[in-house]
């Protein structure tokens, strides 16, 4: 018989939960260096949010991601669906980025500029406005529903709600000019996608931002699950120094102990954390490195005349007393990956062209005989104007001498409007003694009309003819 047998009764029920009922987390505001440079950051990443849609640029906006119309306008810059190749780099690019800043200092993107943890400090700030610090917020859960509890808690509502909202508005406004979609929302003219888009973006900021919270990184955040493979003993991490603060003690005890340690077990690292974890139990998934334990620890060590850095940002080896290298192979490596990625999207950037051209063969016959000297090949040319002014190109050969192109035009000439594929039926004749029944490689060069000296060309390995 079980142990668990003897000391139960056979008609007694124990029930066991394999479930954890959720329990709200009251983060307490703090103050320090670390917390500075998280509110300068979020200031910094809403304001580029909020402002950007609203910035003209030239007789555009600034930042615009027409969808209809297939262009996506970023500065002055405009990008069509064949510039896949940039957005495919910013990607790389913020991948690698990603695996370095990992690799260095940990969760840093989650703790200072992940949109969960940025939006969710703005709705804790409207939260704390209304209904006070984390004490009148524990009390006020609690205690009945009176006219100054349903006071705060509706004026809380009210603005989050109404940042939400704002939040939507200016998500569509990226997609859907600002002041036009600010038109129609002024006279109930949107459209059913402006509409779907505004309300879902609401809701999803409302939902995750201020009900949620926590719990998106805790459940939902599939980088919290594999963020240790980017780890190693090198990685900065937010760390207790155990050695230094055990014992912990407080109070009486502490007083009457000969060797306590330097933890005072206030238990504020735990108040100020966002999702509600005691960083002294070791480094733990659910922390996002948000370092607010460690302004708080500061302050506590400093307010007990005892040195600072008992959480600290430090690494696996230098808890154990080894030597620590931040900069080292995995990181470099990492470094010189990234810096070579950004350097090429710089310099594709800078030399991509407004003309996206191509040329194919006639697939039904190789050459014609146009008369007794002079042979001709039939291509497909197809151009595309990338910039934001309609344009005329020329169109020229060259790489043996003679080379005339004849396109199915009446003046010779590709005439393309802003984002306008034109499909034009070219033949390229040269003289059968230049030719001399051979194979040759020749290059179509397409080239802006205007002043601008905008070209593009495409290199055709098969030209000419043989009998």
């Amino acid at each position: 018989m079980s142990k668990q047998a003897e000391t139960n009764s056979p008609d007694e029920t124990i029930e066991l939960s394999l479930y954890k009922a959720h329990e709200k987390v009251y983060p307490r505001e703090i103050k320090g260096r670390f917390q500075f440079k998280r509110k300068l950051a979020v200031w910094v990443l809403l304001g580029l949010f909020y402002v950007l849609p609203w910035i003209t640029w030239g007789e555009q906006q600034a930042i615009l991601f027409d969808l209809p119309q297939r262009r996506f306008y970023i500065f002055g810059l405009t990008l069509w669906p064949q510039d896949f190749i940039f957005l495919a780099l910013m990607l790389i690019i913020a991948a690698f980025a990603l695996f370095f800043f990992t690799a260095l200092a940990g969760r840093l993107w989650c703790g200072y500029a992940c949109p969960q943890t940025v939006w969710t400090e703005v709705f804790i700030w409207l939260e704390q406005w209304t209904e006070g610090n984390r004490n009148k917020r524990m009390k006020l859960d609690k205690g009945p529903w009176t006219r100054e509890k349903i006071l705060r808690k509706g004026s809380k509502q009210f603005l989050w709600i109404t940042f939400a909202l704002w939040t939507g508005f200016t998500f569509v406004g990226f997609f859907t000019p600002i002041k036009e979609l600010a038109e129609h929302i002024w006279q109930w003219t949107m459209g059913p996608w402006e509409t779907f888009w505004l309300f879902f973006y609401a809701l999803a900021t409302y939902g995750n931002a201020g009900f949620l919270r926590e719990q998106v990184c805790l459940y939902m955040c599939p980088y919290a699950r594999f963020q240790s493979a980017m780890f190693d003993k090198e990685t900065l991490i937010i760390s207790y120094d155990e050695q230094r603060g055990e014992p912990r003690m407080r109070g009486k005890k502490r007083r009457e102990s000969e060797a306590p340690g330097d933890c005072i077990d206030c238990t504020m690292c735990v108040q100020v954390c966002p999702t509600g974890i005691d960083i002294r139990d070791g480094l733990q998934y659910e922390c996002i490195a948000c370092a607010a334990c460690i302004d708080a620890c500061d302050e506590v060590m400093e307010k007990s005349g005892m040195p600072k850095g008992l959480i600290k940002y430090t690494t696996e080896n230098a808890l154990q007393g080894k030597p620590t290298h931040i900069l080292r192979p995995r990181t470099l490596i990492y470094m010189v990956i990234l810096l070579g990625l950004v350097t090429a999207f710089g310099v594709s950037l800078a030399n991509r062209s407004a003309i996206d051209m191509n040329v194919i063969h006639d697939r039904n016959s190789f050459y014609r005989v146009v008369d007794a000297n002079t042979i001709e090949n039939v291509y497909t040319l197809k151009v595309m104007n990338k910039g934001t002014e309609a344009t005329e190109y020329a169109v020229q050969a060259t790489g043996l001498d003679g080379l005339e192109v004849v396109l199915g035009l009446a003046d010779q000439t590709v005439s393309a409007a802003p984002g306008e594929l034109v499909i034009v039926p070219m033949k390229i004749r040269a003289s059968k003694q230049v030719a001399n029944q051979r194979i040759h490689g020749i290059t179509v060069t397409v080239s802006d009309v205007a002043a601008s000296g905008e070209n593009t060309s495409e290199n055709i390995k098969y030209f000419g003819y043989k009998k």
